[in-house]
């Protein structure tokens, strides 16, 4: 008997042992999101603020006043050696539209900081963001001026010469342009001057549009050299891209008071609203962003209230998507080494469909823009749930080790909220 009870106490300390060891071994790779984060309203401040400082040190570049898609390098003065040069983008090298490049992106960009800036102003009211917003008001001027093509938003400009363009754009980006300017148009951050500087810009924008957007280019925007492009159809669409034609012409009659602007935006609103209920859960999440972008604007301006509720019901659809998006982005985060950087495009690197980097680059960028889908919307409430998973993901981020401008969405989304209160 004396044996037996020796026998057992050594048999339970040994699984007591095991098990310990387990524990510490499963602890020593547990998936990022279990790992215990300072959620507090300081640290996340103090995180927002390492974000802000790294997207101006590392991808804006004062000679074309843009931010840049990617990072190759985290050593001072290597981060960005791999955009375009001059000549490559004057070959159209590697493609027209300059993907995987760095530089595909910076209208998207450009709107998204533009705003964040704004809602950072209404929060702190630090007096100094009017020379930021500024400096990226400028991106976006140099983005529509730097060419011979008028009202032509191109994605980026180049750094070597601060004028070569990739003749290829996208709704996209001239979506984000347009948001971004309205909002700094209605914000105590702009003068007079640049009031009427972005009138010139938005009803150029709207002119090109009145005068391609017509049946005979197949509602076509067209590129810089006038050829069609099927990511530059503005109308006859799918339904999460049709409200962005009056979206355009809505701005330029508010920023210019001229009346054709407004006929244009009756002639096409009342059908956009009618064919964007659609099923958005078969919507890309960036897509998704600008179609609530859209109607954002389209609700404060339209006076009619039967039109605004149904803008409204839009809205709520995305909202309900977008918090099924935040929880599966900020689950993809745990899954990839957020300190990654992309390789040079030129070795096949960049930021390519299907690579590992580019969903880490992405994973990051969802999270923001699934946030920002629901903080548009003032009719929805942003749960606490959701609160906690951006804040898991502003958190987990080491913003000395970060390569996605992915960071610029999880800043809009902050800033957003604390304008809203809600945070």
């Amino acid at each position: 008997m004396k044996y037996y009870l020796v026998f057992l106490i050594i048999y339970v300390f040994g699984l007591f042992t095991i098990k310990c060891n387990s524990q510490i071994n499963n602890n020593s790779r547990q998936p990022i999101n279990s790992i215990e984060f300072d959620y507090s309203s300081v640290n996340i401040l103090k995180k927002i603020n390492e974000a802000w400082q790294v997207s101006w040190d590392r991808f804006y570049h004062p000679k074309t006043n843009q931010f840049y898609d990617y990072l190759v390098s985290y050593e001072k003065g290597k981060e960005l050696t791999h955009l375009p040069t001059a000549e490559e983008v004057a070959n159209l090298y590697p493609n027209h539209n300059g993907y995987d490049t760095g530089m595909e992106d910076c209208m998207i960009s450009a709107g998204i900081m533009l705003c964040m800036i704004i809602d950072k102003y209404y929060v702190t009211k630090d007096e100094k963001l009017k020379k930021y917003a500024y400096e990226v008001f400028k991106g976006i001027e140099k983005s529509t001026t730097a060419h011979d093509s008028k009202g032509f938003v191109a994605r980026g400009v180049c750094v070597e010469d601060s004028k070569s363009i990739y003749i290829g754009s996208s709704r996209d980006q001239i979506t984000h342009a347009v948001y971004g300017l309205w909002h700094y148009y209605h914000s105590p951050l702009s003068s007079s001057e640049i009031k009427n500087e972005i009138g010139e810009i938005l009803s150029s924008i709207a002119d090109r549009a009145e005068q391609n957007v017509v049946p005979s280019n197949n509602y076509n925007f067209l590129r810089a050299d006038g050829t069609p492009d099927n990511l530059l159809k503005m109308w006859k669409n799918d339904g999460h891209e049709v409200a962005r034609l009056p979206m355009i012409y809505a701005t330029a009659w508010e920023t210019t008071g001229e009346l054709k602007y407004f006929d244009l935006y009756q002639k096409y609103i009342i059908e956009a609203v009618k064919e964007s209920f659609i099923d958005v859960s078969k919507v890309n999440s960036w897509a998704l962003l600008q179609m609530q972008s859209s109607f954002e604007l389209l609700i404060s301006i339209e006076k009619d209230p039967d039109l605004k509720m149904q803008m409204a019901k839009i809205m709520q659809m995305v909202s309900k998507e977008a918090e099924v998006r935040v929880r599966t982005a900020n689950n993809n985060t745990s899954k990839y080494d957020l300190t990654m950087v992309a390789t040079d495009w030129r070795d096949g690197g960049g930021i390519k469909w299907d690579s590992e980097y580019r969903h880490m680059w992405y994973s990051i960028r969802e999270v923001g823009e699934a946030a920002l889908m629901q903080l548009l919307d003032e009719n929805h409430s942003f749960s606490k749930e959701q609160e906690s998973l951006l804040f898991q993901t502003i958190a987990k981020i080491d913003y000395n080790k970060v390569s996605t401008s992915g960071i610029f969405y999880i800043q809009g989304a902050y800033w957003k909220g604390k304008h809203r209160e809600l945070f």
